[in-house]
């Protein structure tokens, strides 16, 4: 069954939100089958898929691109898609715009947006008012991890604690149905979940957020060097993928695959 809005809010206070990312058809078809509520599509593909050293490359042409490929695979998660570096800050008009491709172009249920800034709950409004569900993003923002200094806790002192909750609260009232928080202390997080009646979900937030999300290939363990705290691998598939590759290569080079199972006869 296809999740949408309604259905999500409803499970806050009742039953824990669960989100993976995927960024191709494979991978979200494998979490459909998993039974998890929503997939984002997030801009972490940046580093997880392409490459880059941060998400700030990423442009609204390669979330389209990979959107379209989750959709493809997506049967019955409520898919987000991330709004990437630049997609949403530089006017409302371009905001509306770029949320509209990743609906109308990339298929998306709803678009997720990291706060910057206050003018970022106008932005939310601004999408919220075309009509497209949307996601806010505390805490720890990465497409601003230069002016933030790094990967950090966000909200430990009393001014940014106070910040946090107050913003919560404002992109609730702009029309967000939910809200990831990310790298955010414990406490701080179950204050803002207890504030808002829309969803959190968490990561590096603790365990009282109405959900979580993970890098699905992070908690698959495809990268043996990335171990953050909030982590928990429940797989080693990195260090299994090395494996079978060199066993791969050896039966290749001592000419035990393809054996005669492996090939075609001409009859």
């Amino acid at each position: 069954m296809q999740k949408r809005v309604p259905n999500l809010i409803q499970q806050k206070r009742q039953k824990k939100v669960t989100m993976l990312t995927a960024y191709d058809c494979l991978t979200a078809r494998l979490i459909s089958q998993s039974d998890i509520d929503m997939i984002l599509v997030g801009d972490s593909l940046g580093q997880s898929f392409s490459g880059y050293e941060s998400t700030i490359p990423v442009t609204v042409d390669e979330m389209v691109y990979h959107t379209k490929a989750v959709m493809r695979g997506n049967d019955g998660p409520f898919v987000v898609a991330d709004m990437p570096f630049l997609s949403y800050t530089v006017s409302l008009e371009e905001a509306k715009r770029n949320a509209g491709r990743l609906i109308k172009e990339g298929g998306a249920h709803g678009v997720k947006l990291e706060v910057v800034g206050p003018d970022c709950v106008d932005t939310a409004k601004a999408i919220v008012g075309m009509g497209i569900p949307v996601v806010g993003h505390l805490g720890f923002t990465p497409q601003a991890i230069h002016q933030i200094g790094g990967y950090k806790i966000q909200g430990r002192d009393s001014k940014q604690s106070d910040y946090l909750i107050d913003m919560a609260k404002k992109l609730e009232d702009a029309g967000c149905f939910a809200i990831v928080l990310e790298l955010v202390p414990s406490d701080l997080a179950m204050l803002i979940t207890d504030s808002v009646d829309c969803l959190t979900i968490g990561i590096g937030a603790g365990g009282d957020c109405d959900g979580q999300v993970l890098v699905t290939l992070d908690l698959l363990g495809f990268n043996p060097d990335f171990n953050p705290k909030f982590l928990k691998k429940y797989e080693t598939f990195g260090e299994k993928s090395i494996s079978a590759i060199s066993a791969y290569k050896k039966d290749v080079e001592s000419a035990t695959f393809p054996g005669l199972e492996n090939g075609y006869s001409s009859n």
